[in-house]
């Protein structure tokens, strides 16, 4: 949903969560879970119940977790309260969700208190100038949904459009005709990475190329770390353990990226057959030392603090990961060409892959 002047938010409503029993404990163990993706944490205080020890405990949770925090007290069309009643460690902000009063100043100060992003503020619009062409290559197969673009390639194209430039948006069997159409050539062609084969074929060395999930390993992640991960790949042994996850809890289809492709190429690959376990959705294990690589999805479904924070779980357990689109591009030999527009992101990766090359 959009919360002016904040912009575009995610609400999630932990009501509940001070329940106890058996479901209480559940809930707690998913509001810990939500924590992990959390920017900004709302504390509503009940007058009549005040600041207990269940919200002393969330405050340690949430500072633990270094996420921004603000009390909320609500109701003050019923009860007139100072915050010295209340006892709280930090002056809360006072609305009714009933009347509306203090509304308007709360979602102004959540604007002021959102966390400035320090990662890539835009998917490719830096690699791009006003009226430069980029052709976005999208096949349509079995797994595909209906009717509709899958998110990250919306994104990008939003973000060329942000950024005064020109997209052309064809399938793989369509690209050579959309080349030949172009008077100056393209500044980048990206694809999904499922037909990098065919559009690495299809499009000359001298125009930029990528995926839009390796664009996604900078916007969403670290894809200096995602790319160090890609080295793994050759060092995969028949019976290796490897944790595929996926973001979204989608149906697989056939040609399923996750379960079918990637297991598929991973065996090629390797020789024989890997030990693949998956999760998606929210879940990802805290423990993963038992697996010799991490391959997750592109993640365009989760914000980059929770992307971030599972990267740092495998630096912790000393694991390697990479996403979707790095592994494939490693796998069909294609992963400096899908690098090569983030070059000044991966200036040390890049120049060790050109002395492996050198000495091979």
């Amino acid at each position: 949903m959009e919360i002016l002047p904040v912009g575009p938010v995610v609400l999630i409503d932990t009501a509940g969560i001070d329940d106890v029993g058996t479901l209480g404990v559940k809930r707690n163990e998913k509001t810990k879970i939500i924590l992990r993706k959390t920017d900004i944490a709302l504390i509503i205080i009940d007058p009549q119940l005040g600041y207990d020890t269940f919200e002393k405990e969330l405050v340690g949770e949430i500072e633990k977790s270094k996420i921004k925090y603000q009390f909320i007290v609500n109701k003050i069309d019923l009860f007139s309260i100072r915050n010295e009643e209340l006892n709280l460690p930090h002056p809360p902000l006072f609305i009714s969700s009933v009347t509306g009063e203090g509304i308007k100043y709360l979602r102004e100060y959540l604007a002021k208190i959102s966390p400035v992003d320090t990662g890539p503020s835009t998917i490719i619009g830096d690699l791009i100038g006003p009226g430069d062409s980029v052709i976005l290559v999208t096949p349509i197969d079995s797994a595909a949904p209906k009717g509709r673009l899958i998110l990250p390639q919306v994104q990008v194209l939003r973000d060329i459009l942000d950024h005064q430039g020109l997209s052309i948006v064809v399938k793989e069997t369509e690209l050579k005709q959309a080349l030949l159409n172009l008077k100056k050539k393209p500044k980048l062609v990206i694809t999904d990475s499922q037909v990098f084969e065919i559009v690495a074929k299809t499009t000359p060395e001298d125009i930029l190329m990528t995926s839009f999930s390796v664009a996604f390993a900078r916007y969403r992640g670290d894809i200096k770390k995602l790319s160090e991960g890609a080295e793994a790949v050759d060092k995969l042994k028949p019976g290796d353990n490897i944790l595929i996850a996926e973001a979204c809890t989608h149906h697989p289809q056939k040609d399923d990226i996750g379960r079918i492709k990637i297991p598929r190429w991973l065996k090629e690959n390797v020789g024989e057959e890997l030990n693949i376990n998956w999760t998606a959705g929210g879940d990802f294990p805290e423990d993963i030392s038992q697996y010799k690589l991490i391959i997750h999805c592109g993640g365009c479904m989760l914000n980059r603090r929770e992307i971030l924070r599972r990267i740092d779980i495998t630096n912790k357990n000393k694991v390697p990961i990479v996403n979707y689109g790095i592994l494939i591009a490693k796998i069909h030999g294609l992963l400096d060409r899908a690098l090569k527009p983030f070059e000044n992101d991966l200036k040390d990766f890049l120049f060790r892959q050109n002395k492996k090359m050198v000495k091979a």
